[in-house]
């Protein structure tokens, strides 16, 4: 048993290898690659996908798998090799169910959409990328249709992500949540919004990056196995355990772009360099679900970097980078911009509070076009139509409405927005968690030491890759299944306070 584990290991680094080289392309296209590339670029990434695609679906693994998995069920079930033989299965049966040409045609696709929504996003032409789109939808839906007896059609694209969550699942997630904001949003907006002028100065590009790169490190960025690089939409990428790459932006009139985009993508990348070595080149190596995946981004962004602790210790280090610009700031001022409520329309932008409106509006509107009740022509009049019923608000242009978040011009419609709530929910469960292992984790923060918090996750979190689901790693951590009550405790908590509620 033991020389067949090694030999399906072997297969699997491999074909680990095609894909870390087609991650490395996908980097390389959003960061320095020119435009005219754009085409053979599609076309490598179908070719590698393709490959990647095949020796996976290979006869050979699933012959491996059927010879190793009695064996794994003699072995603890979070034992390397038990867990590796597990998520492996669910991964080859989900995947032989694709034929490779499908994936190969998507992934030409999408690096051709991706090019043209660069283009289109700063001429505000959704009529240039709608073929783009429209094509998109086509393909989700026919590897939605990969994995007949669905109960929703976007149920195998979210599973994908959200392994065992469902659109019912998490409709009735967003329907809880949705009751507990609505209120707190009303309340906060109903009053004077906070003055976030002190943001919107000239603040040099590279003294931005070099603020934000400083606080990445002190989290415990490993710049050994990373660095930083600009792009149209901040991402992490990882092409190994020993190599994880963040990205942001900057916008020299605001000072909030760079930096918390910076901490954002580096909660990512703690995540994967955390993954124990031993599971390096494996289908474990991994975040277990964009859910996870984006608790920890918005942990270190959030809870962490935008707490009052946390700029009791940096604020006079800012001060001293910018000291024309924060000089004459308090810290107080400085602290209610940075957490200013206020209906906008730039999801990434947006508020803890109103963060997750965005969200669900996004959901809401790729399971109506997955459904076909709704087509994509149609789609920049819908999504201004739910901004200004659930935010008030009218976009000026297609530029902050249907073009400005990347996901549909590059992947799939369908499975990847409600991540980011679900992270939401969970990165206060899980920091929660921490808090009650180690009660002088805020005191330490005040200090800008990040230690104990950042070695709490790696061992609670980050060294087991994906051997668990999200669900089954929630029971592990906190003994129940999700919940939202921590993080509407900590919404209600933090921006009472702010906004004297």
């Amino acid at each position: 048993m033991e020389k067949k584990y090694q030999k399906l290991k072997a297969r699997l680094q491999e074909i680990n290898d095609l894909n870390s080289v087609n991650a490395l392309m996908g980097w390389d296209q959003s960061t320095y690659m020119p435009p005219g590339g754009a085409a053979a670029r599609g076309r490598q990434q179908a070719t590698i996908g393709r490959i990647a695609h095949e020796k996976f679906t290979n006869k050979k693994i699933g012959k491996l798998l059927d010879k190793l998995e009695p064996w794994a069920e003699t072995l603890p079930y979070d034992s390397e090799e038990a867990s590796l033989i597990r998520v492996t299965r669910r991964n080859y049966d989900q995947a032989v169910k694709v034929p490779a040409q499908l994936i190969a045609a998507l992934s030409e696709h999408a690096a051709a959409a991706y090019q043209t929504w660069a283009k289109a996003r700063p001429e505000n032409d959704f009529a240039m990328v709608r073929p783009y789109l429209e094509k998109t939808l086509d393909y989700s839906r026919q590897i939605a249709n990969c994995f007949p007896g669905y109960d929703h059609i976007a149920d195998p694209l979210i599973d994908f992500s959200d392994q065992g969550m469902k659109a019912e699942s998490v409709r009735a997630v967003f329907a809880d949540l949705r009751e507990q904001l609505v209120p707190l949003v009303q309340a906060i907006t109903a009053q004077e919004p906070a003055d976030d002028s002190c943001l919107h100065k000239s603040y040099p590009e590279d003294e931005q990056l070099a603020f934000g790169w400083q606080i990445a490190q002190a989290y415990g960025y490993d710049t050994n196995r990373g660095r930083q690089d600009k792009t149209h939409h901040p991402f992490m990428t990882k092409f190994s355990l020993g190599d994880v790459r963040i990205t942001t932006r900057t916008k020299e009139d605001d000072l909030s772009e760079a930096l918390f985009s910076t901490l954002h993508e580096t909660g990512h990348a703690l995540y994967e360099q955390g993954i124990d070595m031993s599971l390096e080149a494996t289908p474990l190596a991994g975040g277990t679900s964009s859910g996870v995946h984006e608790s920890q981004s918005r942990l270190w962004e959030n809870l962490v970097g935008r707490s009052r602790g946390f700029w009791e210790h940096y604020y006079p280090k800012l001060q001293a980078a910018f000291p024309d610009q924060l000089k004459d700031v308090s810290l107080d001022t400085f602290y209610a911009a940075i957490n200013k409520v206020q209906r906008s329309l730039i999801r990434t932008d947006a508020d803890e509070v109103t963060y997750n409106l965005h969200v669900m509006i996004r959901f809401d509107l790729e399971l109506a076009l997955l459904e076909g009740s709704m087509e994509v022509k149609d789609l920049p009049e819908a999504w201004h139509g739910r901004y200004q019923s659930d935010l008030g608000l009218q976009a000026p242009s297609d530029v902050d409405g249907v073009l400005q978040d990347v996901h549909w011009y590059a992947g799939l419609v369908g499975g990847a927005f409600q991540g980011y709530t679900l992270g939401n929910i969970m990165s206060a469960l899980f920091y929660d968690q921490a808090l009650q292992a180690h009660p002088d984790i805020p005191s330490q923060i005040q200090q800008g030491e990040f230690g104990t918090l950042h070695t709490w996750l790696k061992e609670n979190i980050y060294t087991h890759g994906s051997k668990f689901t999200a669900n089954e790693l929630i029971e592990r951590v906190t003994g129940n299944p999700l919940t939202i009550d921590p993080y509407i405790a900590y919404l209600k908590n933090k921006f009472g306070e702010l906004y004297a509620l």
